[in-house]
């Protein structure tokens, strides 16, 4: 199936996804470094990737909510519902966490680990499950991949419906 949201045949949701991801993985990265030295600069990093990802993320669910919405078959629905649950679920978690941060003025904590770095840890495991199931849509069920010119249909049908 063909992304409906693409520009010149590429799917744009697969291109847009990997900067929240980085972002937000980034952001825990900076916050176990500022947790291990101390350093503010670190806690600075931690907020602005956490703010970045979350940009990143919201502009990511809207070729992503196309690609969904022309889903029809069962099974990788229910699939593709699953990895839309988690991602907003993960969005929720992770604004609750840039939220935190905002009213403590970038700092996830005076000294030792606190709420926003659970959350930070809680919403990059959520984005790597969903990771994984987006994954298994595209590569699996060729969600938002058009088959190539030059592959037989049998081959196409393996990957559809293995």
């Amino acid at each position: 199936m063909a992304s409906k949201a693409s520009i010149m045949g590429h799917p744009i949701h697969p291109m847009i996804i990997p900067f929240p991801f980085a972002l937000w993985t980034f952001s825990l990265v900076a916050d176990v470094m500022y947790l291990w030295r101390g350093n503010e600069h670190w806690a600075l990093t931690a907020f602005y990737t956490l703010a970045a990802g979350l940009i990143g993320g919201v502009v990511a669910a809207i070729p992503g909510l196309i690609d969904w919405l022309a889903i029809k078959d069962r099974e990788v629905a229910r699939i593709a519902n699953w990895h839309a649950r988690l991602n907003i679920i993960a969005l929720i978690v992770f604004a609750v966490d840039f939220y935190l941060r905002w009213r403590n003025k970038g700092q996830i904590a005076e000294e030792g680990i606190s709420l926003p770095f659970i959350l930070s840890l809680f919403g990059v495991i959520l984005i790597s499950i969903s990771g994984w199931l987006g994954g298994d849509l595209s590569y699996k069920h060729g969600v938002g991949v058009a088959p190539q010119h030059d592959t037989p249909e049998e081959e196409v049908a393996k990957v559809r419906y293995p």
